[in-house]
């Protein structure tokens, strides 16, 4: 439009101007959330330079024709939408308002009585244990009020804490002594207490097989240590030493056995159950360091130094008696590993391989190591009789020394995978997801990972996409549609219908946890019938 014209000496120009004719049309208004009205229009004349407001008056006579177009625009309605919002609260980084806090907590952290508690409002809330449905919990800030009402400062609940922390540790100290002073009592007149749980673990299962190991390999070596001395082969050494390694492995696995009966604790939550594993892998790197290295050693140095062998007649009575004893334990080991994969529905090969049961796998692998070790001593000790070379016994112990070191990679390669944390079988984790996906409140399966923990746990976990429709309903299901109509119609104004709102979203919530342990039971039930197995599912 051509609104602009200046003035040089008399000539006046009128030059064109970009701008719409809209400059001075109202004053705006702008009013902010704290409630200030701001005048936009008297605030740009009074930020206005003095050319700016040169140029102004100069428009001002062009302003005034077109003063009838204005008219008609400030003529106009305005007419302006609100939108009805909740005030958003502020909610601070330490917010406990609405916290709930149990009855033994409530006691220990602000030393209250049972009796203090019995004046607090009492809320019941879904439990998060399986043995029990509802359970009693308090609002924190009102048990933080009673302790103040209680105590009648911070800084005096703050001593009493200190107190009692300071008493704790003096019971403690005292348990400990009354203990130490049981145990001279049981070592001086005899511990009476009946056999523990621990202990009657090695009368069956692995334990069982693991004590039969262990005596017979103790036997073994003490006669092999003997033949070995009075024949000097080096077959017969390392034999002696293959079966000192495995009385001292298998002694290592009891004592995993023991470890993992031990019941959780604070420290521990999830229990001692992969000390098995542990020991069974410590008990591998044993093999490989003292039954394969000594026996390497020791045929190396009688290939290089080779020295006339005595009579081999009781190197090779004791042989046949180490066969039939190591065939003896082979048998025991073969039998329970029999027992326990049918009983998970499992073949053989995929218990051992899996390492379901790593104390028996070790076992039964040491055995059978133990077995052909045998044969290959007899065999490499017969070649030295006939021949009187006594290369061969020491060929005979190289062979001992590499069977060895392969049980000894098998078993590191198997517990070292079970203590990474493997996943269970595909077949497996298809239909852990197939009965989630069944389910009417799941809507949706994302980013699903099961994990075998060893000693028939596995640890389950998905991104569940829930249905909240479906939950909604199942809410609804169990309240009085009626009475819900008629709160709803009785609401009028907008804190009713917050206060509406926050009352039964908070139970929709509580519905969709009882819904995730409703799913947890019904996987724990159905995924152990699946497998014919112990297995629970964390």
């Amino acid at each position: 439009g051509w609104q602009a014209s200046m003035k040089s000496g008399s000539l006046s120009y009128i030059l064109p101007c970009s701008r719409l004719p809209v400059q001075l049309m109202s004053q705006v208004r702008v009013y902010t959330s704290n409630g200030q009205k701001k005048d936009l229009g008297s605030e740009d004349t009074n930020r206005l330079t003095p050319e700016e407001t040169l140029h102004k008056v100069g428009t001002g006579r062009q302003d005034m024709t077109n003063a009838g177009q204005k008219q008609s625009f400030l003529k106009e309605p305005i007419q302006v939408k609100v939108k009805a919002v909740l005030k958003k609260r502020e909610y601070g980084p330490k917010y406990t308002q609405n916290n709930f806090i149990t009855g033994v907590r409530a006691i220990n952290e602000f030393c209250l009585k049972s009796s203090d508690l019995d004046q607090l409002r009492k809320i019941k809330r879904r439990s998060p244990h399986d043995d029990t449905e509802t359970f009693t919990v308090y609002l924190r800030s009102d048990v933080e009020a009673k302790s103040l009402e209680v105590w009648g400062s911070p800084e005096a609940l703050a001593r009493e804490r200190k107190r009692r922390k300071e008493a704790e540790i003096k019971y403690r100290e005292n348990l400990f002594r009354n203990q130490r002073l049981l145990r001279e009592y049981k070592e001086f007149f005899g511990n009476t207490k009946p056999r523990s749980s621990a202990a009657a673990m090695f009368f069956k299962g692995p334990g069982k097989v693991v004590m039969v190991a262990i005596c017979i390999n103790g036997l073994n070596f003490f006669f092999k240590l003997l033949a070995w001395v009075y024949t000097g082969s080096a077959s017969m050494f390392s034999e002696a030493i293959h079966s000192l390694a495995d009385t001292c492995n298998q002694a290592l696995l009891a004592l995993g056995i023991s470890q993992s009966a031990r019941t959780p604790d604070p420290s521990h939550p999830y229990g001692f159950t992969n000390m098995r594993y542990i020991a069974s892998l410590i008990s591998g790197v044993g093999i490989f360091m003292m039954g394969a290295g000594l026996s390497w050693y020791h045929g190396i140095i009688g290939l290089l130094h080779p020295h006339p062998i005595e009579s081999l007649l009781w190197a090779y009575c004791i042989l046949a008696g180490s066969l039939v004893s190591e065939g003896a334990t082979l048998l025991v080991a073969i039998n329970e590993i029999r027992r326990s994969a049918r009983a998970k529905g499992l073949s053989f090969y995929q218990y051992v391989v899996q390492s379901r049961d790593p104390s028996t796998n070790v076992v039964l692998l040491e055995d059978a190591a133990a077995v052909l070790s045998v044969a290959v001593a007899a065999t490499c000790m017969g070649l030295t009789s006939l021949t009187g070379n006594p290369y061969y016994d020491s060929v005979g112990s190289l062979g001992v020394g590499t069977l060895l070191g392969t049980v000894s990679a098998f078993l590191i390669y198997t517990n070292t995978e079970a203590l990474l944390g493997r996943s269970i079988q595909p077949e497996q984790l298809q239909r852990l997801t197939e009965l989630l996906e069944s389910d009417p409140v799941v809507r949706a399966i994302h980013d699903v990972k099961a994990t075998d923990m060893g000693m028939s746990k596995v640890r389950f976990k998905a991104e569940v996409d829930f249905d909240g429709r479906v939950v909604t309903r199942s809410y609804l299901e169990k309240q009085d549609i009626e009475q819900l109509l008629q709160e709803i119609q009785q609401v009028k104004t907008l804190e009713e219908l917050e206060a509406f709102m926050l009352k039964h979203g908070e139970n929709i919530i509580d519905t969709l946890g009882a819904e995730v342990d409703r799913l947890e039971k019904d996987l724990k039930v159905k995924f152990s019938c699946l497998l014919r197995s112990a297995y629970s599912v964390i």
